[in-house]
Formats: structure tokens, sequence, C-alpha cells
């Protein structure tokens, strides 16, 4: 099995402040394991982390967070949230503000 930080992808753009922390990380969740998003076995979304709208997405496969990448856009979209929402994903790095100061 993969190390945990090779299956886990950073979520830029999580609209902050809407909903409970626990029903955004849901909502993730949901995103994340279906299929039109090329997403995977989602194994743990870490919301809220130290970064404003950022999230952790950690799959059960390496598979996941490969073809999770390739889609270019992620839009956030749920009966809960009054709009849809845009989404980066990027590969997930010890130092978060390093990977995002690349885009």
């Amino acid at each position: 099995r993969a190390a945990k930080s090779t299956r886990t992808v950073v979520i830029a753009g999580v609209p902050d402040g809407l909903l409970q922390d626990d029903v955004m990380a849901d909502i993730l969740t949901i995103h994340f394991q279906k299929s039109r998003n090329y997403g995977g076995d989602v194994e743990e979304v870490t919301y809220p982390t130290g970064n404003k709208g950022v999230a952790y997405v950690t799959f059960e496969d390496q598979e996941a967070v490969q073809s999770v990448l390739k889609k270019d856009d992620h839009r956030l979209e749920d009966k809960r949230l009054s709009q849809s929402y845009p989404l980066r994903v990027t590969p997930y790095c010890e130092k978060v503000s390093s990977c995002m100061s690349h885009l």
C-alpha cells in the first residue's frame, strides 16, 4: 500500500463558513468518490486544515490520485450549497504553501 502522502491531494477553493465542517467534509467525500469526477474510494477527508478553504483528500488507491489530477474542471456541487464552486486539485506535499506558490 502506497504511503499516505502519495494517496493524498490538496483541494483549494473549498467554500469557507457556509456549512458545518463535518457537512463540508461529507460533500467533499461524495464529490471525490464519483466516477464522473475521476475519483475513487476515499479513505479520509481532512477539513478544516490550517489553511482557509483548503482540504486534504486521501484515497484508498494511488491510481485515484492520478485520475483526479487529470480532470481540469472540478466543481463542488451539492443540494446543500447555493451554487457550484470551482475547486483546484493539486498533489500533496509536506509544505503546502510551497506547493501553492507554483500555481
